[in-house]
Order: structure tokens, then C-alpha cells, then sequence
């Protein structure tokens, strides 16, 4: 099997007295996942020396924000049989603390929600089976394997203490 490619994604969050009471989405608006509410993030690339690094880059890309601290809530596995170029390891982090408000680039147009309202119909098709569980504060590896229009044809969910 080939090496899977890393990649982020980067929720900002907002809390009160515990609770996540708003959550950062940005609409794909152009390349993989376009017309999609998902995270911003994207690929580890040569000039990252880790992961944070590419999720800290691709915020700043993406929404025009510089994250200050990362929390690593997720480590998604994606598997495309239909397109295996596609197959990925999606390293998911919560930031609470970020320079600058979030604003829209040639990519990404970021928008607040609250997590009772998340937009599952205009995201993709794992989100609703993983998302809820990191709001709620559990840490969680999954596997997704997805078959052709983005139908989750296999899931694997496992709640974890740790990284």
C-alpha cells in the first residue's frame, strides 16, 4: 500500500463556560470539495517541518488568520477505491486562540454557526458521524472509506483518551 498523503483541517471554536457555543466553517470554493462547509486545511507540503505547521500555514492561506495554539481532536483515514489519489490521513485540530477575524480568499469563505445548526447537507458525507463527537469533547480515530458521489460506504469509529 502507498504511503498516505497528511493533511489538516483547522475549526476555529468560540467557548462559554465550557461549552463550544460557535464553530468556524469556511464554502470550498474552488479544487477538492468545492461548494462544501468543511474546516480549512489542506496538504503537508516540503517547506512543513510538521503537521501543526501545514495546519497553522493553510489557516493563515485559507482565512487570513494566524492560529496560536492548536488542539488535536481528530485523525481521520480516507480511503477512495475509486480514486486513490484522493486516499488521505486528516489530521483535525480546535483553535481557540487566532490573530486577525476570519475573511474570505480566493478559496475559502469562512462563516460562524452554532453547532446545533451545522450545514451536514452542504458537507461531507463523514461529517455528521464525527463531527457531533468532538463538539461533545471526545478525541476520536476514524476510517472512512468512500465509495463513487461521495457515499460513505464503510465507517470506523473509535473513541481514544490520547495522542
Amino acid at each position: 500500500m502507498e504511503k498516505l498523503t497528511n493533511a489538516t483541517l483547522v475549526f476555529l471554536i468560540k467557548k462559554s463556560k465550557g461549552e463550544i457555543t460557535n464553530i468556524c466553517l469556511a464554502m470550498k470554493k474552488r479544487g477538492f470539495g468545492v461548494n462544501r462547509w468543511n474546516g480549512v486545511g489542506g496538504k503537508m507540503e516540503t517547506n512543513d517541518k510538521t503537521i501543526e505547521d501545514t495546519a497553522e500555514r493553510e489557516a493563515q492561506e485559507e482565512i487570513g488568520v494566524c492560529v496560536k495554539s492548536l488542539n488535536k481532536v481528530a485523525e481521520l483515514t480516507f480511503f477512495f477505491p475509486h480514486n486513490r489519489k484522493w486516499d488521505q490521513i486528516v489530521h483535525v485540530y480546535f483553535t481557540e486562540t487566532w490573530d486577525c477575524e476570519p475573511m474570505e480568499s480566493e478559496e475559502m469563505k469562512p462563516k460562524w454557526f452554532l453547532p446545533s445548526e451545522l450545514p451536514f447537507e452542504s458537507m461531507w458525507a463523514d461529517d455528521p458521524y464525527w463531527l457531533p463527537e468532538v463538539l461533545k469533547g471526545n478525541l476520536l480515530k476514524a476510517v472512512f472509506e468512500f465509495g463513487e458521489k461521495d457515499v460513505v460506504k464503510k465507517k470506523k469509529i473509535d473513541i481514544v483518551k490520547e495522542w
